[in-house]
């Protein structure tokens, strides 16, 4: 009888070891490394695959590998020119190296965030208004640099950062409209001026050439009168000149 319990005991004891054994088998996948420590310092980073860490004796802390896409909330910024706007951003990054991303840094992707946030604040600060609204790519990739050489420290690589909009304040977007309003219009009378001048050309040449042909002006002035008078029980008196009577009436002896 005493046996058995002490084989019980054995069991029990094996059981719980071969439990306590098991529960230090990690499964990484292929996008995830494990920073493991041993009594509370850095040994290895490892995976992906099957990974065995010691229980109790060492500890671990799963990192993503993948790109993190992190959205900047909406935020007021001035210009140098102290126009107030918005900015949206979203900034693109990955983790090189996550010993230094658990280790450096507390929460990687709050310091990534956060540090795009100022970074935004103070490049709009320094550029006026017009360039921010012209120049949105080449202020994302000044941002980017910056922001990157920060965070390598911590083993974090920028891939991209996107202004995705930028909101002007009600009273600029109606000046806007009013300047494209008078911009419009200045192209219109433009046009306009430009159409009455090669119009003006055209008459002049017309009138220097019924001023140099023989009897040109008075057909003319005929051709005029008849499209005028359309109506037939309309009557036009008419007193016409010597010329175009000398062409009435040779037209008349061709006949």
């Amino acid at each position: 009888m005493a046996d058995w319990y002490i084989f019980a005991g054995i069991g029990v004891v094996v059981f719980f070891l071969a439990v306590w054994l098991l529960s230090g088998i990690r499964v990484m996948l292929e996008y995830e490394r494990l920073v493991i420590f041993r009594l509370g310092k850095y040994t290895r980073t490892t995976g992906p695959g099957l990974v065995y860490i010691i229980p109790i004796i060492e500890t671990s802390k799963k990192v993503d590998m993948r790109i993190i896409t992190q959205d900047i909330p909406r935020q007021e910024l001035m210009t140098r020119d102290n126009i107030p706007v918005l900015a949206n951003t979203v900034v693109y990054f990955k983790v090189e190296r996550p010993e230094d991303a658990v280790i450096k840094i507390e929460n990687y992707i709050y310091a990534v965030r956060q540090y795009t946030q100022a970074a935004l604040r103070d490049t709009m600060g320094t550029l006026e208004l017009d360039q921010v609204l012209t120049e949105r790519d080449q202020i994302a990739i000044d941002i980017q640099k910056s922001v990157d050489r920060e965070t390598n420290e911590w083993g974090i690589d920028i891939k991209a950062i996107k202004i995705q909009e930028i909101e002007l304040p009600a009273e600029m977007k109606r000046a806007f409209a009013k300047q494209a309003e008078a911009e419009r219009g200045k192209r219109a009378a433009i046009i306009q001026s430009e159409g009455e001048l090669k119009a003006s050309d055209n008459l002049a040449e017309a009138a220097k050439k019924l001023s140099t042909e023989r009897g040109a002006l008075q057909l003319r002035t005929l051709q005029t009168i008849r499209d005028i008078a359309q109506d037939p029980s309309e009557k036009i008196v008419i007193f016409m000149p010597s010329e175009i009577t000398d062409i009435v009436e040779k037209i008349t002896k061709k006949k």
